[in-house]
Parts: C-alpha cells; sequence; structure tokens
C-alpha cells in the first residue's frame, strides 16, 4: 500500500459516518462512470468479501450473529 493510499484512508476513518457514506458514494459513482478507471471483477469480490467480513465481525461483536 503506497503512503498515499495509507493517508487517504487514515483521512477517511476520521470523518463522521455520514461524511463516510458521502465519500464512499462519490467515489463508487466515480468508478461506475469510468471517471477513474476500470476496475476488475476480482477487485469487486475482493472487496465485497472484506466487507462481509467486517461486517461479519462487527455484527459477532455485539452479540447479533446467527451462528453458521
Amino acid at each position: 500500500m503506497t503512503s498515499a493510499v495509507r493517508d487517504l484512508l487514515r483521512s477517511f476513518q476520521a470523518l463522521s459516518d455520514a461524511e463516510k457514506h458521502e465519500a464512499a458514494s462519490l467515489l463508487l459513482r466515480q468508478f461506475a462512470q469510468g471517471e477513474a478507471g476500470e476496475i476488475g471483477d476480482e477487485t469487486f469480490v475482493a472487496v465485497a468479501e472484506e466487507l462481509f467480513l467486517d461486517l461479519d465481525a462487527r455484527e459477532a461483536g455485539d452479540g447479533q450473529s446467527s451462528p453458521r
């Protein structure tokens, strides 16, 4: 990970939840419109997996996760 990406992520984490939602929505919109280059299917799958694993971990921490 480059220092620019690391700094961006650090700044993103400092945002409020509403600001994070706005920033993520804008970034996704740019990618969807082709303004930020192409994203391969592998990248979408990796990001989705990471998001779901994070959500599972948060739910488990809150006691909301159901056993599988």
